[in-house]
């Protein structure tokens, strides 16, 4: 997931498509390129990524971090960005690749779904809101470019099962979008703010421990509903989690979430 801003929308590489547009592709094994867009990958891994990776490979939201995860922060962002790590071998393959494909394939992250599509938020700071932009731009070696067989970015989107990847990294990029202006003060971007800011989002573990172990609900008024759904769901604890740093950190209240 790419942000920009709107006037910069017609620098972008790559065919824009509309929700009707139409894009030809296939990939399956026995095509000449299959498995070489494995490599040598900036992949970046959005927080619903690193539950359904976890739980595929049945270890930790810490273990997962400490593995397969390269946090980089960036000049013109307060947040840092979390990447696939690459092995360390000549092509720099994807630790997921095995010979038969994709060891991880049904929890497989939301940008390996979308290719050959790219997403992309743009922001209108005036409104603080967002809207997605998709575009198809493979790279000149993917052969699947050239089949015949055509989507649109919603058919494509179903046949992928990447609906919830996508309404949760569209989630996630609000308020990713947030972090384009420091909310850090004096602390800076490695204080306590920024690590439980971290935890929250990345960490559905740590947070876990954190809403249900401490004093958290004693401090912070919750839903009861909620409370329960939260419990039986890394997946609603995550959306929880992106409200309540919206909450800890900018004070933006919600039905769901207050000081008591």
């Amino acid at each position: 997931m790419k942000y920009f801003k709107e006037q910069k929308l017609r620098e972008l590489q790559g065919k824009q498509l509309k929700h009707d547009s139409t894009f030809c592709f296939r990939c399956y094994p026995g095509i000449s390129c299959f498995n070489r867009c494995c490599r040598n990958l900036n992949l970046f891994l959005y927080p619903y990524d690193i539950i359904r990776l976890k739980l595929c490979l049945k270890i930790s939201s810490d273990e997962f971090l400490d593995r397969y995860v390269d946090v980089v922060l960036r000049e013109e962002s307060y947040f840092p960005d979390v990447l696939l790590r690459m092995e360390d071998n000549q092509d720099k393959t994807c630790p997921f690749l095995t010979q038969e494909g994709c060891r991880v394939y049904p929890d497989r992250p939301d940008a390996c779904r979308t290719f050959p599509l790219e997403q992309g938020m743009i922001f209108d700071d005036e409104s603080g809101h967002g809207r997605l932009v998709h575009f198809f731009r493979p790279p000149e070696f993917c052969m699947g470019q050239y089949e015949k067989t055509k989507w649109t970015p919603k058919s494509w989107e179903q046949d992928q099962e990447a609906e919830i990847y996508h309404k949760m990294t569209a989630k996630w990029a609000i308020l990713k979008g947030l972090f384009h202006h420091n909310p850090w003060g004096s602390e800076g971007p490695e204080g306590p703010k920024a690590r439980m800011a971290f935890m929250a989002t990345y960490n559905i573990d740590r947070f876990r421990e954190f809403v249900f172990g401490s004093s958290f609900l004693k401090r912070y008024k919750v839903k009861s509903y909620l409370i329960k759904k939260m419990n039986a769901s890394d997946t609603e604890l995550l959306k929880f989690g992106f409200k309540w740093v919206q909450f800890f950190l900018w004070g933006k209240h919600t039905k769901e979430i207050r000081l008591k």
